[in-house]
């Protein structure tokens, strides 16, 4: 079937919140395009620690039932351009969804739908954490929480090409912290909050890290804030813990010129030049070779349940996809 076509399509409807289980593969109708949109073929659909929560129902605003996930695509258009498109609406989860227009790029015929779907979302992300919310600079500490997942794999990554002095991973397995190594970090170390802040420490001469990237939340995220070197920043950009994140004092803050920082994409990509140019620049550094990322998992689409499985039980490494 073409997408000029009109008929059904096989999908992953959500018709109430809870567990993975709530993902059952339905027959629906073709989505239609508005103005402003673009149909387009499915090939490949990200599955995000987001999209768990949307199912959950604890994502914030809650999608309204029944619903279809999947915030990222990648695909063909009718006219046989292939893009990747990030929509916020959802509806990706499918053999066909509609795209805003604003938030769709064309990808070069060298990037595989796999990296081009990693480098939509976690890319994006990893990129205007380091440039924009840390304000990265030459010769400086970072250190990388979840550096085996899809934010830290490319954050890894990138961070060395923004100029980082030392890249610290931090991961939670051995098989883990043994990939972050293999991406470029100079260090990995077990992410366990517990004697954390003493670790870092320990890799930076007692000095502790300039910019700490915190996703987990819970401990991790005071653990995190106490690695801080004076004059560190921490930004926080995930609950994958969805224990909250524990308050903050002033006080400290001030006793050691600390900044935290909170990002969320969603707004961020509407801001002119937030969106296609930082792609573009990531998609040059794949084509040349300077950004490669090994393939994370991908599952069929009946099989979406097991990857929010896998997912939320920390079991996947890299960019988890759908092929419809």
């Amino acid at each position: 079937m073409t997408v000029t076509e009109v008929g059904t399509m096989r999908a992953i409807q959500v018709s109430r919140f809870g567990g993975p289980e709530a993902l059952k593969l339905a027959e629906l109708p073709d989505p239609v395009p508005g103005p402003g949109q673009l149909l387009i073929q499915v090939t490949g659909a990200g599955v995000n620690f987001a999209d768990t929560s949307r199912v959950a129902g604890s994502y914030q605003p809650a999608p309204a039932l029944p619903f279809v996930p999947g915030t990222e695509v990648v695909g063909t258009t009718a006219d046989g351009r292939r893009v990747l498109a990030l929509n916020f609406a959802g509806g990706g989860y499918a053999e066909r969804a509609v795209v805003d227009a604003a938030t769709t790029v064309e990808v070069p015929a060298q990037v595989g739908d796999a990296t081009a779907l990693a480098l939509l979302v976690q890319g994006l992300t990893a990129w205007h954490v380091l440039r924009g919310s840390a304000r990265l600079r030459d010769g400086e500490t970072v250190v990388i929480g979840a550096a085996a997942g899809g934010v830290g794999s490319l954050a890894v990554r990138l961070a060395r090409h923004f100029g980082a002095g030392l890249v610290i991973a931090a991961a939670s397995t051995p098989e883990k912290r043994e990939k972050a190594l293999r991406l470029g970090a100079d260090v990995a170390l077990d992410s366990a909050p517990d004697g954390f802040a003493e670790r870092v420490r320990d890799a930076t001469g007692g000095r502790g890290a300039d910019v700490v990237l915190e996703s987990t939340g819970g401990a991790a995220f005071t653990a995190g804030l106490d690695a801080l070197a004076p004059f560190g920043r921490l930004v926080t950009f995930g609950n994958a813990s969805r224990q909250g994140r524990p308050p903050v004092d002033p006080g400290e803050l001030s006793d050691r010129n600390l900044a935290v920082a909170g990002f969320w994409l969603r707004p961020v990509v509407t801001l002119p030049g937030h969106f296609r140019e930082p792609l573009t620049e990531l998609f040059a550094l794949a084509v040349d070779g300077r950004l490669t990322l090994p393939p994370g998992p991908a599952y069929p689409l009946d099989e979406a349940h097991r990857a929010h499985r896998d997912l939320i039980g920390r079991r996947t490494t890299g960019k988890v996809i759908l092929r419809p």
